[in-house]
């Protein structure tokens, strides 16, 4: 008997068409990065990606998310195939030279690192509808929105294929195992 390489699991609730299951996918969407560059759907094909859904002047869960992301950016440094995707809540105040700060003072280059702007209605449906994250303004929360901590791994194919907590170190280091499963499926 060979060997039989793990695969991850498709999360989602898929439909069948014949005797085919159908995963879901990211949605279209359309945004600009911190270089005022557009990032779609589209230009992800072909790559894996990591998302989280964040805002720049959080005071609770996203700085941790952050530098849990960086360490991801700084391991995958050298694959081409990854790519990771902050999407901002707080357009408002995470305006485009806002993000492109940012980018810049942590030291990351835009073709590895987006940094999303997009309209809010745009950002918190793709978090819910897509990403299956949560993600809202909420006035009685710290720094004015509500989201989740996760990361988000998403596949060649636009499927995601796992959810990890954005806050803990074991679960990047999770995260950074099942990218390589990943990059090993066919």
């Amino acid at each position: 008997m060979g060997c039989q390489q793990k695969k991850l699991p498709y999360l989602g609730n898929p439909v069948t068409e014949g005797s085919e299951l159908i995963y879901p996918k990211i949605d279209e969407f359309s945004m600009l990065d911190q270089d005022s560059i557009p990032i779609s759907d589209q230009s992800l094909i072909g790559k894996i990606h990591i998302a989280s859904f964040i805002f720049l002047s959080c005071p609770t869960i996203c700085p941790q998310m952050n530098a849990q992301m960086k360490e991801v950016y700084d391991e995958t440094m050298g694959m081409e195939d990854i790519v990771l995707l902050s999407f901002s809540i707080d357009p408002k105040r995470d305006t485009i030279p806002a993000l492109k700060a940012y980018a810049d003072k942590i030291g990351v280059k835009r073709e590895k690192w987006h940094f999303l702007y997009g309209s809010p209605q745009d950002v918190l449906n793709l978090a819910e509808k897509s990403y299956y994250a949560i993600a809202y303004p909420d006035s009685t929360a710290p720094g004015g929105f509500t989201h989740s901590g996760g990361f988000l791994l998403v596949d060649k194919d636009l499927h995601i294929r796992g959810v990890y907590d954005g806050t803990s170190q074991d679960e990047t280091k999770r995260l950074l195992a099942d990218i390589d499963i990943l990059r090993k499926e066919k």
